[in-house]
């Protein structure tokens, strides 16, 4: 087996189209990837199959063709912009006597080369670890059996079978470190509902604009860059919003298509924020010209997450970029905000997005007149303890007059728990009035 070179900057890029995987902007897409993990693109190799082939997914003719510009251009790494087998990477590391990586691969790696919190980084550690699992004989085809000879029979392990065994004690030590830091997260999250205060998050498509939108609603200093995946590492704000309304705003890692799965799984806590969220805000860049594609990839991801179903406002953003078009709000039938144009470079429409946000945060928000009777402390010392008590008065029967307001969310949680139906007032107006202290 050759040696492994350690360079790989000069990198020859390789795209196939499939009838199942045809999308005009994929190629120019894959080549940012690429350029922002540093690597310089010096030569592209594009064609067209019907099914990809079993041993080196590009077919024998394309494998030659790259090997003879690896030749020519001296390159030291070919990147696929597909996912390939263990075999197939194998195989062709064989054949063109270079790293071969794909898709999954450079993803991860442009991961670890942003990743800046002890979170994030091990994050990305055990993404990367769990993608090397199915790969360890890549590469180590030379330690795949045991030596033989006088002295060196007998049982014992393969070196192949040592790194496995090193690799899986590793991902659980890696999984330990992550339960410690999500119930760490799951503590700021308990301590944020007690404040009453709704979180919402942004979420969308890699180089939407999130993060620069993040710093001008809460004056921030996140880092913003014209490059896939500038934000890895969550950050969490205060936001003021319209009629003196607060909120905690998350900026999240961004969505593509093909989103390895193991970074999905190994990114979990980190997307509980979204999870969690009273609202999302689906960033949009609205000059790109797949932007409806990426609204579909976007959702997708939701879907794997679990966040499908929180109630979401699209934000057109970059409309800066856009000829002749003003910021507004897009409203549906119901007189509800579904879409919000602005530049969150310019600082146009931002106050729009703050009015749309807070008018529906107050749609989700539960206003109750509760009527807890003596015997109920548990339940009038959790409502204190979270924030919700808005006014509160004793009547003479020694019952808590109460007008409660929550995140939906929230009230349908502890409806799970507690019988909240049962103590909900008529809300007559000697009711309302005692509880608003104008009771004669």
């Amino acid at each position: 087996m050759f040696e492994r070179p350690t360079g790989g900057e000069r990198a020859i890029l390789l795209h196939l189209e499939f009838p199942q995987f045809n999308e005009p902007y994929a190629l120019d897409e894959f080549r940012e990837l690429v350029i922002g993990a540093g690597a310089e693109p010096v030569a592209v190799v594009t064609g067209s199959r019907r099914a990809p082939d079993s041993k080196f997914f590009a077919g024998s003719g394309k494998v030659e063709e790259i090997r003879q510009l690896i030749e020519q251009s001296e390159a030291e790494l070919v990147l696929f912009n597909h996912a390939l087998s263990p075999v197939q990477e194998r195989n062709l590391e064989r054949e063109l006597k270079c790293r071969v990586l794909d898709r999954t691969g450079l993803i991860l790696d442009i991961f670890a080369q942003r990743a800046r919190t002890h979170e994030g980084k091990l994050q990305v550690e055990l993404a990367q670890l769990r993608h090397l699992s199915t790969r360890l004989v890549r590469g180590w085809t030379h330690l795949e059996r045991q030596k033989g000879g006088i002295g060196l029979r007998g049982p014992g392990e393969t070196q192949l079978e040592t790194d496995r065994r090193l690799l899986g004690d590793r991902i659980k030590q890696l999984k330990r470190k992550l339960d410690k830091v999500s119930k760490t997260r799951e503590q700021g999250r308990r301590a944020r509902k007690r404040a009453s205060l709704p979180t919402v998050s942004l979420v969308g498509y890699t180089n939407a604009g999130k993060s620069t939108l993040f710093n001008s609603l809460t004056s921030a200093e996140v880092f913003a860059a014209d490059q896939l995946f500038a934000t890895l590492d969550p950050t969490l704000r205060r936001v003021e919003l319209a009629e003196g309304q607060q909120a905690i705003l998350a900026d999240t890692v961004g969505f593509i298509r093909q989103l390895p799965h193991d970074l999905v799984a190994a990114f979990r806590s980190t997307l509980q924020e979204t999870r969690d969220a009273d609202l999302l805000l689906h960033v949009v860049d609205a000059a790109s010209e797949q932007r409806e594609e990426n609204i579909v990839e976007v959702n997708t991801v939701l879907e794997e997450i679990g966040a499908d179903k929180n109630p979401q406002l699209l934000v057109f953003n970059k409309v800066d970029l856009l000829d002749d078009f003003q910021p507004r709000i897009d409203r549906d039938d119901e007189g509800k905000p579904v879409r919000v144009w602005l530049s969150a470079r310019t600082g146009d429409g931002v106050e729009l997005l703050r009015l749309a946000v807070s008018e529906l945060l107050q749609r989700s928000t539960i206003d109750e007149y509760l009527v807890l009777p003596p015997d109920q402390g548990k339940l009038h010392a959790k409502l204190h303890a979270l924030g919700a008590v808005q006014l509160e008065q004793t009547n003479s029967h020694g019952q808590w007059l109460m007008n409660i307001r929550m995140p939906m969310a929230t009230w349908q949680a502890m409806k799970k728990h507690y019988q909240l139906d049962d103590y909900i007032s008529s809300e007559s107006e000697e009711d309302r009035l005692a509880v608003s202290g104008d009771a004669p």
